[in-house]
């Protein structure tokens, strides 16, 4: 089938909108008409190169973050059936690898997988531009920058057919993912102190996770005070434009003991800054490095004798060290709750001949998170 597609052409170019061609899904894949995508800041992380060697090269077709309604699957897969409203979920989740057995499916043995671009069953590809180049998918081997994909069955989670999908889409990385920061990763108690250092569209759901988990002090450090102002809609109590005046006012937040939990959630991790953040935190406790930090970086500055003396703790956490299949509907119930805004989170949609504006806006620090909303004939 003819479809239309956002083509990563080369690094540190502008999407190109295009048609593709589509081939159906073989055994264990499933053809789904995309009706929203999530903008992640993950995405231009493939634009940049920062994460080079680690996701294909381009030409690819990126996005990661999306949710739509499946028309039709192949052999094998009995999970999902035409008509079925999917979220995926940017990690597949085998449930068979140690790691899914072990209850962390947000580390399955299939993402492995995904850094080739090609279908998890077989290593060919779907996607083809229009002279018939294989197109390769960015991170998570999904695609979702296009009105259909084909994708396997482990990447997608059904969810209940009255649930927007143009705000479920964000439970396919930046909610889960921030959420779980904060609940799982950082394990934030009742009664404990947080910061968040960078307050986008991860950033602020690791504020709501920190709400929800009974933080009383929530400390939102953004240089952009537009964010700073939604992270306090979601829960912030406190909001700094930088690490250094978070420190200068450890003295209200904290009583000068530091934060219990520090969660690191700015666009581009950086070693310096990283090393900077550390100090936020006070004895034992828990540094969460949810950000993307570049492949090529080999080094962080941290003060490595606060890991004994302090019992301070690194932590990395991808996913939000949740597990898809659980993790998106129990997000979706607390939405419907009104427990968790998702409403809030989405700052404007797009078409996809939008998505250089909506990444534009993203790195000027104007949205949350923009949402590619497709308009579909079919």
């Amino acid at each position: 089938m003819k479809t239309k597609a956002a083509i990563l052409r080369a690094r540190n170019t502008p999407w190109s909108v295009e048609e593709i061609e589509l081939d159906p899904p073989k055994a264990g894949e499933v053809l789904v008409k995309i009706v929203a995508s999530g903008m992640c800041h993950s995405d231009e992380h493939l634009v940049t190169g920062d994460l080079a060697g680690a996701t294909p090269e381009p030409p690819l077709i990126g996005g990661h973050e999306g949710a739509g309604v499946v028309l039709e699957v192949g052999p094998g897969v009995f999970s999902v059936a035409p008509g079925d409203h999917v979220v995926f979920g940017f990690v597949p989740a085998c449930g068979r690898c140690p790691s899914c057995a072990g209850g962390h499916s947000n580390l399955c043995d299939m993402n492995t997988v995904t850094a080739t671009g090609l279908q998890l069953s077989d290593g060919t590809a779907r996607h083809h531009s229009s002279t018939g180049e294989d197109l390769l998918l960015g991170i998570g081997a999904l695609g979702t920058f296009a009105h259909h994909t084909v994708v396997h069955e482990a990447s997608c989670i059904k969810i209940d057919k009255d649930l927007p999908l143009e705000k479920a889409c964000l439970l396919g990385c930046g909610v889960v993912t921030g959420w779980g920061s904060a609940v799982y990763a950082a394990q934030v108690q009742p009664g404990d102190t947080v910061a968040v250092v960078g307050v986008g569209g991860i950033g602020s759901n690791a504020v709501q996770g920190a709400r929800l988990a009974g933080a009383r002090v929530i400390a939102a450090i953004d240089p952009v005070e537009f964010k700073r102002e939604k992270a306090m809609e979601f829960g912030a109590t406190h909001g700094y434009a930088s690490i250094t005046d978070a420190l200068g006012a450890m003295g209200e937040t904290t009583w000068d003991r530091g934060f219990d939990k520090v969660i690191m959630a700015c666009g581009v991790g950086n070693g310096d800054v990283l090393g900077e953040a550390f100090w936020l935190g006070g004895k034992r406790s828990k540094i969460v490095v949810t950000n993307i930090h570049p492949v090529g970086e080999t080094s962080i500055a941290i003060p490595a004798v606060f890991l004994t003396v302090f019992e301070k703790q690194l932590i990395g956490s991808l996913f939000g060290s949740g597990n898809p299949r659980k993790d998106i509907p129990k997000l979706l119930e607390l939405y419907t709750q009104g427990q968790l805004d998702l409403d809030g989170l989405v700052t404007k949609t797009y078409p996809i001949e939008g998505i250089n504006e909506g990444y534009a806006d993203m790195n000027a620090g104007k949205n949350i998170r923009g949402v590619l909303v497709y308009e579909h004939t079919d």
